[in-house]
């Protein structure tokens, strides 16, 4: 059995081959490591059962055939995303379009990984899939957000033309090893700014809050939604649904530090949203899934990965 993961050497993509690997899978990894780091998939290029295909997926089609389709290739974090806004556009729309068009040439399913970023600044809390969203359209974010809104109603217009099997996953903050010390997400940033000594950045007052998901609770969700039989209803949430606010966070990461928390404070981003976090229903009714590592657990492992990636004698004290 084979499958392609697009976004193979990002952080989510690198997890979900090492697990499709250890799963006894072929698996074709797709990437054109503009953000995507090849160290990531470091024990998965050893595999025999692994292929690394340098592609540019919104520019070139021609995907190869398999039985099961992981589109995860976008640039996800605000800073990769801003850089590249026509680039993050043209993943989420022909990119998409190249992913199902193999998949519908193939019969194979998809996975198509969306994002709570489709919900905006949320007028709904906690958010359910029902919700429609609230979005900026032009807004700085939007070309991550309508992006992924757009592929979401690329994949459902090819189930419903081509009975398509396609099911979309509504990530919400995800954190682990492997995470970019440079994406701009606030618990990379938190654990680089402490171990360098820095205080945390605190955009706005720190009480926006967002739930955040560890990366192994994530990618068994994904297993979980891959294996279910068709017709199961999607976009479907995968989150932890425990909120924390930023402070709250940024005081928990301090901890696991082993430091003092100080703080430096900026204006907040426009359209950053003031709340997130998801509702789960779907995900514990349909596939019997829910987050079992606690935030506490999943900062340990990642402030380690941290620690071992730190640039000798920038380590907080």
């Amino acid at each position: 059995m084979r499958a392609v993961v697009t976004g193979a050497a990002g952080f989510l993509g690198s997890h979900l081959t090492d697990r499709l690997l250890a799963t006894r899978w072929d698996v074709v990894g797709i990437d054109n490591l503009r953000t995507g780091r090849l160290t990531n998939l470091r024990e998965a290029r050893t595999n025999s059962h692994f292929r690394l295909q340098r592609l540019d997926l919104a520019h070139r089609a021609g995907l190869p055939s398999a039985d099961r389709y992981y589109h995860l290739a976008s640039p996800a974090s605000p800073p990769a995303y801003q850089r590249d806004p026509i680039g993050t556009l043209r993943v989420n729309s022909l990119g998409t379009l190249h992913v199902l068009d193999a998949a519908r040439r193939a019969d194979a399913s998809v996975l198509l990984a969306s994002t709570s970023e489709v919900y905006g600044d949320p007028e709904v809390h906690p958010q359910p899939e029902s919700y429609w969203g609230h979005v900026n359209p032009i807004g700085p974010r939007s070309c991550y957000d309508e992006g992924k809104r757009f592929a979401e109603a690329l994949a459902v217009a090819y189930r419903r033309q081509y009975g398509l099997d396609v099911r979309i996953a509504r990530i919400f903050n995800t954190y682990g090893p492997r995470m970019s010390p440079t994406d701009g997400r606030v618990i990379s940033n938190f654990i680089v700014q402490g171990l360098r000594g820095e205080p945390f950045t605190i955009y706005g007052r720190g009480d926006q809050t967002r739930s955040f998901c560890y990366v192994s609770d994530l990618i068994r969700g994904f297993e979980r939604l891959m294996e279910v039989a068709p017709g199961v209803p999607t976009p479907m949430n995968l989150g932890n649904p425990r909120e924390l606010s930023v402070r709250e966070a940024a005081q928990l990461i301090a901890r696991a530090l082993g430091i003092r928390a100080r703080f430096r404070f900026r204006p907040r981003p426009e359209d950053d949203p003031k709340q997130r976090s998801p509702v789960i229903r779907s995900a514990r009714r349909h596939l019997g899934w829910q987050p079992e590592v606690t935030f506490e657990e999943g900062l340990a492992a990642t402030v380690a990965y941290f620690r071992s990636i730190a640039t000798p004698g920038r380590r907080a004290a």
